[in-house]
């Protein structure tokens, strides 16, 4: 088969870390062919979604990347495409996800692309408030300082919305003289949302990645923070632990894979501290060699199995019509 992956630059990849490589490799190692583009190489022609892609040969020892012939290619004749380009959600980003959407129904797209414009990865918790902490989304520094103090004993933790990775996110505490320039900052005096939590005193322990594919859990890592820093995030320090899936954890899954099946969200990690999800991450979700290391065997296959078998469905669909 062939697979197109939508995806940032090669060389800021970390063949040791990044999900994607994993999944090239993967897909590599059971004979598919891996054509690489970034979201402005694709374009519309007569209707159709093309890319202009570069064939793409991964390893695990260096070069660890290898790129062969230029190739357009019209999407409707790949067999699956991986969106797979890192945040922030921009502009480009938002005319790619408009673009793919010409493909929907011709070739499989992982993640959806109006599954993906739908579901910033902070807002998109707000579906699922039962499993939340207490949580504000503003711009109105009053408001946001009011809830801080009234409603969440001044213990919080502010993120912007457009971010990933953990940047921008900022601990607010009592007494803090940084609290007021802290939220002008994060909402440009006012002119942008972002979201203030409780804080999670369980996040010491670690902020659990769950990774889901089609709704069903595949496994999930444990990231600890750094002892100087409130992030867990695995590029700024965070180190990983293996962890078990609660029933709560469980449950709280059961409650939201439908919603995500429903949007075409297939392959999601959802972050949980001390069992209060605090982030449901779509566009290109991490951990899945971290999680392989700890259950010694190579999950980003199942992913690609479950691609196999979603590109056989819909040939025979579309052969049948």
């Amino acid at each position: 088969m062939r697979f197109v992956y939508v995806m940032d630059p090669m060389d800021r990849v970390l063949p040791d870390k990044d999900t994607t490589f994993a999944f090239q490799r993967a897909a590599q190692a059971r004979g598919h062919v891996a054509l690489h583009c970034e979201p402005r190489d694709l374009f519309v022609k007569d209707g159709e979604v093309w890319a202009r892609t570069r064939r793409l040969v991964v390893s695990n020892t260096a070069p660890h990347a290898v790129f062969g012939a230029n190739e357009d290619v019209r999407l409707a004749d790949v067999d699956a495409v991986l969106i797979r380009k890192d945040p922030p959600f921009d502009a480009l980003y938002l005319y790619a996800t408009q673009l793919l959407e010409l493909a929907r129904d011709k070739t499989v797209i992982m993640n959806d692309p109006r599954g993906l414009r739908d579901s910033n990865e902070k807002l998109y918790t707000l579906h699922f408030k039962k499993w939340m902490p207490r949580t504000l989304v503003s711009s109105n520094e009053e408001q946001l300082l009011s809830f801080l103090k009234n409603d969440i004993d001044g213990h919080g933790v502010v993120k912007p919305l457009d971010l990933a990775g953990g940047s921008g996110v900022m601990m607010l505490a009592p007494g803090d003289k940084n609290t007021r320039s802290i939220l002008q900052l994060l909402s440009d005096d006012g002119r942008r949302l972002v979201m203030l939590q409780e804080f999670l005193p369980d996040v010491v322990r670690g902020d659990k990645r769950m990774l889901l594919l089609d709704g069903q859990i595949l496994g999930a890592i444990n990231r600890v923070p750094r002892s100087d820093d409130l992030r867990s995030n695995i590029h700024v320090g965070g180190s990983v632990e293996p962890c078990a899936v609660t029933d709560h954890e469980r449950a709280m899954v059961s409650d939201i894979a439908p919603r995500l099946v429903r949007d075409g969200l297939v392959f999601v990690g959802l972050d949980v501290i001390g069992g209060k999800l605090t982030e449901v991450n779509v566009t290109s979700p991490t951990g899945i060699q971290q999680l392989s290391h700890h259950l010694n065997r190579d999950v980003a296959e199942d992913v690609v199995v479950w691609l196999e078998c979603a590109a056989n469905r819909l040939r025979a669909a579309t052969n049948a019509s």
